[in-house]
Protein backbone atom coordinates (compact mmCIF):
# COMPACT_ATOMS: atom_id res chain seq x y z
CA UNK A 1 0.00 0.00 0.00
CA UNK A 2 1.12 3.50 -0.82
CA UNK A 3 2.31 5.87 1.87
CA UNK A 4 4.00 8.79 0.46
CA UNK A 5 4.23 10.71 -3.25
CA UNK A 6 7.62 12.12 -3.93
CA UNK A 7 8.51 15.23 -6.30
CA UNK A 8 11.46 14.87 -7.96
CA UNK A 9 13.75 17.31 -5.37
CA UNK A 10 13.45 15.56 -2.35
CA UNK A 11 14.58 12.12 -4.50
CA UNK A 12 17.34 14.11 -6.38
CA UNK A 13 18.81 15.23 -3.08
CA UNK A 14 19.10 11.82 -1.55
CA UNK A 15 20.38 10.66 -4.96
CA UNK A 16 22.83 13.58 -5.57
CA UNK A 17 24.36 12.98 -1.99
CA UNK A 18 24.69 9.21 -2.55
CA UNK A 19 22.11 8.62 0.09
CA UNK A 20 19.04 6.84 -1.88
CA UNK A 21 19.07 3.56 0.04
CA UNK A 22 17.66 5.91 2.97
CA UNK A 23 14.17 6.22 0.70
CA UNK A 24 14.66 2.54 -0.05
CA UNK A 25 14.69 1.47 3.93
CA UNK A 26 12.23 4.09 5.37
CA UNK A 27 9.83 3.45 2.16
CA UNK A 28 10.39 0.03 0.99
CA UNK A 29 7.33 -0.72 -1.69
CA UNK A 30 5.28 2.37 -0.15
CA UNK A 31 6.99 5.27 -2.58
CA UNK A 32 5.26 6.40 -5.47
CA UNK A 33 6.16 9.51 -7.81
CA UNK A 34 3.73 10.52 -10.75
CA UNK A 35 4.21 10.29 -14.27
CA UNK A 36 5.09 13.86 -14.33
CA UNK A 37 7.39 13.71 -11.65
CA UNK A 38 9.41 10.51 -13.75
CA UNK A 39 9.09 12.75 -16.66
CA UNK A 40 11.68 15.34 -14.62
CA UNK A 41 13.74 12.66 -13.52
CA UNK A 42 14.33 11.51 -16.86
CA UNK A 43 15.17 15.09 -18.33
CA UNK A 44 17.84 15.40 -15.26
CA UNK A 45 18.98 12.54 -16.45
CA UNK A 46 19.01 13.56 -20.28
CA UNK A 47 20.86 17.00 -18.71
CA UNK A 48 23.81 14.57 -17.49
CA UNK A 49 23.07 14.13 -13.85
CA UNK A 50 23.91 10.77 -13.76
CA UNK A 51 23.11 10.14 -9.87
CA UNK A 52 19.49 10.45 -10.53
CA UNK A 53 19.95 7.20 -12.53
CA UNK A 54 19.21 5.26 -8.97
CA UNK A 55 16.22 7.02 -8.82
CA UNK A 56 15.13 5.58 -12.41
CA UNK A 57 16.48 2.09 -11.44
CA UNK A 58 14.10 2.01 -8.30
CA UNK A 59 11.33 2.60 -10.30
CA UNK A 60 12.18 0.55 -12.93
CA UNK A 61 12.05 -1.99 -10.07
CA UNK A 62 8.83 -1.14 -8.84
CA UNK A 63 10.22 -0.04 -5.54
CA UNK A 64 9.22 3.40 -6.09
CA UNK A 65 5.63 2.62 -8.10
CA UNK A 66 5.29 5.40 -10.55
CA UNK A 67 1.12 6.35 -10.62
CA UNK A 68 -0.71 8.21 -13.34
CA UNK A 69 -3.42 10.58 -12.29
CA UNK A 70 -6.45 8.65 -13.16
CA UNK A 71 -9.71 10.14 -11.54
CA UNK A 72 -11.60 13.22 -12.71
CA UNK A 73 -11.29 14.70 -9.30
CA UNK A 74 -7.26 14.48 -9.48
CA UNK A 75 -7.37 15.49 -13.13
CA UNK A 76 -9.11 18.70 -12.16
CA UNK A 77 -7.10 19.76 -9.04
CA UNK A 78 -3.97 19.22 -11.09
CA UNK A 79 -5.08 21.53 -13.48
CA UNK A 80 -5.63 23.87 -11.12
CA UNK A 81 -2.51 23.45 -8.99
CA UNK A 82 -0.59 23.89 -12.42
CA UNK A 83 -1.53 27.03 -12.37
CA UNK A 84 1.31 28.48 -9.94
CA UNK A 85 2.98 25.34 -9.39
CA UNK A 86 5.38 22.75 -11.72
CA UNK A 87 3.40 19.60 -13.12
CA UNK A 88 5.47 17.67 -10.74
CA UNK A 89 4.43 19.42 -7.65
CA UNK A 90 1.02 19.70 -8.78
CA UNK A 91 0.65 16.30 -9.74
CA UNK A 92 1.84 14.60 -6.73
CA UNK A 93 -0.39 17.09 -4.48
CA UNK A 94 -3.57 15.94 -6.73
CA UNK A 95 -2.13 12.01 -5.88
CA UNK A 96 -1.45 13.02 -2.44
CA UNK A 97 -4.64 14.71 -1.78
CA UNK A 98 -7.07 11.82 -3.38
CA UNK A 99 -4.76 9.02 -2.33
CA UNK A 100 -4.30 10.38 1.45
CA UNK A 101 -0.76 10.11 0.40
CA UNK A 102 2.28 12.09 2.65
CA UNK A 103 3.09 14.59 0.07
CA UNK A 104 7.25 14.91 0.03
CA UNK A 105 8.26 18.24 -1.02
CA UNK A 106 10.62 21.10 -0.08
CA UNK A 107 9.12 23.62 -2.56
CA UNK A 108 7.37 26.42 -0.26
CA UNK A 109 4.70 27.77 -2.15
CA UNK A 110 4.31 23.46 -2.97
CA UNK A 111 3.86 23.24 0.88
CA UNK A 112 1.26 25.60 1.50
CA UNK A 113 -0.65 24.61 -1.34
CA UNK A 114 -0.65 21.18 0.25
CA UNK A 115 -1.10 22.62 3.64
CA UNK A 116 -3.93 24.50 2.45
CA UNK A 117 -6.00 21.12 0.93
CA UNK A 118 -4.95 19.41 4.04
CA UNK A 119 -2.68 16.85 2.77
CA UNK A 120 0.31 15.53 5.19
CA UNK A 121 3.58 16.81 4.76
CA UNK A 122 7.36 15.96 4.49
CA UNK A 123 10.67 17.33 3.10
CA UNK A 124 14.39 16.40 2.75
CA UNK A 125 15.03 16.93 6.40
CA UNK A 126 11.84 15.69 7.88
CA UNK A 127 12.96 12.23 6.16
CA UNK A 128 16.54 12.72 7.41
CA UNK A 129 15.14 13.02 10.97
CA UNK A 130 12.80 10.19 10.24
CA UNK A 131 15.75 7.40 9.25
CA UNK A 132 17.72 8.76 12.48
CA UNK A 133 14.73 8.80 14.80
CA UNK A 134 13.59 5.02 12.92
CA UNK A 135 17.44 3.82 13.77
CA UNK A 136 18.36 3.29 10.04
CA UNK A 137 20.95 6.19 10.40
CA UNK A 138 22.79 8.03 13.27
CA UNK A 139 22.25 11.67 14.05
CA UNK A 140 26.55 11.52 12.38
CA UNK A 141 25.12 9.99 9.59
CA UNK A 142 22.50 12.49 8.60
CA UNK A 143 24.63 15.32 9.63
CA UNK A 144 27.40 14.23 6.82
CA UNK A 145 24.41 12.99 4.22
CA UNK A 146 22.85 16.85 4.90
CA UNK A 147 26.44 18.40 4.29
CA UNK A 148 26.65 16.25 1.12
CA UNK A 149 23.06 17.57 0.20
CA UNK A 150 24.09 21.20 0.58
CA UNK A 151 27.41 20.79 -1.38
CA UNK A 152 25.26 19.45 -4.55
CA UNK A 153 22.87 22.51 -4.17
CA UNK A 154 20.12 22.04 -1.50
CA UNK A 155 19.06 24.62 0.76
CA UNK A 156 19.12 23.68 4.39
CA UNK A 157 18.21 26.10 7.23
CA UNK A 158 19.42 24.06 9.70
CA UNK A 159 23.38 22.95 10.11
CA UNK A 160 22.44 19.43 11.81
CA UNK A 161 20.04 17.41 12.22
CA UNK A 162 19.97 17.58 15.76
CA UNK A 163 18.46 21.15 15.38
CA UNK A 164 15.13 19.40 14.72
CA UNK A 165 12.49 19.03 17.61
Amino acid sequence: MLKIVFDSCVLSNFAMSGSFSVIRTLYPGTAAVTDFVNAEITKGLQLRHAKLIEIKSAIQQGLVKEIPLVSTTEKGLFENLSMSLGCGEASSIAAAKERTLIFASDDKVARREGARLGVKLTGTLGILKKAVTAKIISAKEADAILNKMTAAGFYSPIKSIKEIR
